[in-house]
Parts: C-alpha cells; sequence; structure tokens
C-alpha cells in the first residue's frame, strides 16, 4: 500500500524513491511484522487463555506432553497471520497477482486450520475437522490459486517443471501441473503441521525457509539475476520478496512466544498457514524441487509417518517408537531443547543446500 501510495508522489519528494526498492520495504516488511508480534502477542495470549481454560491435548503424543503442555493456549497462529497480513499489504506493491495469490493460499489454509483448531476447543476434544474434509478444503483452494498463477505467467512457464542443478530445463506438465502444484501446496501444508509438535520446533525451520525463498523470488524476479545465476524468469515474482520477508518477521516475534517452555502453540491455523504460503511460493517461483531440499526437515518428519503407518499395516511392527520423527527421540530419552535445537541445525543445513542450488547449474 505504502507503494502504491507513495512511489507515484517521489517526483516531487525525492527521499521517496526508497519505496521504488524491493530491498528497502523487504526490510521494512520485516521489522513492521515482528513488531505487530510483540504488540500483538501478550494481548493474543490472554485472549486465547480466556476462551480455553483447559485446550485438549492429542492422545499420539508421549506421556509428558499430558503433564508440561497442559493448559497451553493453542491456534497462536493468528498472532503470524495478522502480522504476516499486515506488513504484507502495508509494504507490498498491491497490484502485483503473484502477492494476492499466496495471500488466499495463506489466509485460505489459516482458516481452514482456525476451523479446526475451533472445533478442538469447543468440542473438547483433539480431533477437530476431520481430515477428509480439510483435505478438500485445501485441494479447493489450492486449485483456485494454481489455476491464478499459471495464468500470470509468460507462455508454457505457468505449467512447467524445473529442475535445480540443470541448466534451462523446462518440462511442460500441461494439465498435469494443476494436480501438481495443488498437490504441493497441500503437502508442504501438513508437512508443516506434522513436524509441529514441540516449542519452536516448526516456526524456525519456517523462518529458514521463508528467508531462502526471500532470495529465491528475488532473484527469480530479476532479469539480471535470474540470467546470471541460469534460472528462469519470472516477471513479477520478486515482489514476493516483501511477503517472504513478512514471514520471517512474523516468524521470528512468534518465536519469542513458542520458545521453550512455550506461552502458545500456532496450532493448525499457524502451520497449515506457513506450509501452504512456502508451497504457493515455490510454485510461483518454479522451484517447487528445492522446496522439498529447503523444506527436508518438513519431509523428512512426513516420511517418516508414511513409513510408520506403511510398515505397521503391512508387517505389524513399527519401525520408529513413536511418529512424527521428533516423537522417536523423545521417547528414546532426548531432552527437549536437545531435539529442537538439532532439529534446527538439520534445517539450517537444507537451507544453505537448497540456496546452492541457484548457482550449482
Amino acid at each position: 500500500m505504502l507503494f502504491n501510495l507513495l512511489v507515484p508522489l517521489a517526483d516531487q519528494f525525492g527521499p521517496l524513491n526508497l519505496f521504488r526498492y524491493l530491498t528497502f520495504r523487504s526490510g521494512g516488511a520485516v521489522l513492521t511484522a515482528l513488531l505487530l508480534s510483540f504488540m500483538l502477542g501478550r494481548p493474543i495470549i490472554a485472549w486465547l487463555r480466556r476462551q480455553q481454560k483447559e485446550p485438549p491435548i492429542r492422545e499420539d503424543v508421549p506421556e509428558r506432553h499430558h503433564l508440561t503442555k497442559k493448559g497451553t493456549p493453542t491456534m497462536g497462529g493468528v498472532l503470524i497471520l495478522l502480522a504476516l497480513a499486515i506488513s504484507t499489504l502495508l509494504w507490498a506493491d498491491l497490484r502485483n497477482g503473484y502477492v494476492w495469490a499466496v495471500l488466499l493460499v495463506t489466509a485460505g489454509f489459516g482458516g481452514v486450520g482456525f476451523y479446526d483448531d475451533y472445533l478442538k476447543l469447543t468440542k473438547r476434544n483433539s480431533k477437530g475437522l476431520p481430515g477428509r474434509w480439510k483435505l478438500v478444503a485445501q485441494g479447493t483452494i489450492a486449485l483456485v490459486a494454481t489455476l491464478w498463477i499459471a495464468s500470470m505467467a509468460r507462455g508454457t512457464l505457468g505449467t512447467s517443471l524445473a529442475f535445480p542443478f540443470v541448466k534451462s530445463l523446462l518440462i511442460d506438465l500441461g494439465w498435469f501441473f494443476i494436480p501438481f502444484a495443488i498437490l504441493v501446496m497441500v503437502g508442504a501444508s501438513n508437512a508443516v503441521n506434522l513436524t509441529d509438535g514441540l516449542d519452536g520446533l516448526a516456526i524456525v525451520p519456517v523462518m529458514i525457509a521463508a528467508g531462502c525463498f526471500a532470495a529465491i523470488s528475488y532473484f527469480a524476479g530479476n532479469i539480471i539475476f535470474s540470467n546470471y545465476l541460469l534460472i528462469h524468469h519470472i516477471p513479477g515474482a520478486g515482489e514476493l520478496t516483501v511477503f517472504c520477508a513478512a514471514l520471517v518477521g512474523a516468524s521470528l516475534g512468534f518465536l519469542w512466544f513458542n520458545a521453550p517452555p512455550a506461552m502458545v502453540f500456532m496450532g493448525d491455523t499457524g502451520s497449515l498457514s506457513c506450509g501452504g504460503a512456502l508451497g504457493a511460493i515455490s510454485v510461483v517461483t518454479k522451484h517447487e524441487i528445492v522446496l522439498a531440499i529447503v523444506g527436508g526437515l518438513f519431509v523428512l518428519e512426513t516420511v517418516s509417518v508414511i513409513v510408520q503407518v506403511a510398515s505397521f499395516k503391512l508387517t505389524g511392527k513399527r519401525v520408529f517408537m513413536m511418529a512424527p520423527l521428533h516423537h522417536h527421540f523423545e521417547k528414546k530419552g532426548w531432552a527437549e531443547p536437545t531435539i529442537v535445537i538439532r532439529f534446527w541445525i538439520i534445517a539450517l543445513i537444507l537451507g544453505l543446500i537448497g540456496l546452492s542450488t541457484l548457482k550449482l547449474r
């Protein structure tokens, strides 16, 4: 909004030219989201405490969670969504369709998560919205976003799949791109949701992935950098740098309240929206495969659940003591801060590997 209001006045007042630069507006987005998180955090947490005196704890978690996590309010993803949305609307170019498409996925998935969290609170159980209906809602939102994103791209670029480490290779998936993109968005959303099981565990990898995609969006949207790095130029994708920066700021602000011992959990409201946002950005920038590298921790957690379920159904035996993977290490006796910090380190390493694909071609 500031871009749209102030840039036309730059000829009369030179300093307003700063708002033309993505780097300046991205820095503003980070700080705005961070400050909003600090300002809104305690009032929102206090409101959540009043709404849920005894929030339900999931049954498929280690026993100690019923003691150590009981009483901590959930649905803290509302704080992330508010800080992210306000900051993006304030600093982004609102004429950019990609910004609105990603906001649609973020808010839509956040709405699904909010309704799921709300059902858990009002019914005083941990089941919430049935899984199939949750997937239907997410799939519908992702379908609309995919068609919108594809319509804004040049030629066949909107329906093509790019590969890291390979120069200029594009495979046009045609109509198959639609289910592929939906799978990316819905899969990323639920992968983050599975990872969100310990204090601070999911939000830092989200922040790392958002930082990586801020760089990817900036380079993909800049024809000079995209030509130098031999990645596909996506006109307009650079504006998503502002969104990613806002997500970094909102995540950092949420971590202030989610750090062990957590004052609030993000719930499905936060995990589904953050994962969906990362998936949508990867679709816009044609870096869907790189998302699997940058968000490798989320992939690992998801695979651990798939392997556990498949093994139990086929052989009657479990591969892990408990899934997702972080619960396995809890069962082995690792302290929660040890698991969280080591998983953060893994996420950071994977983020650096993902960024290296921009040059290793």
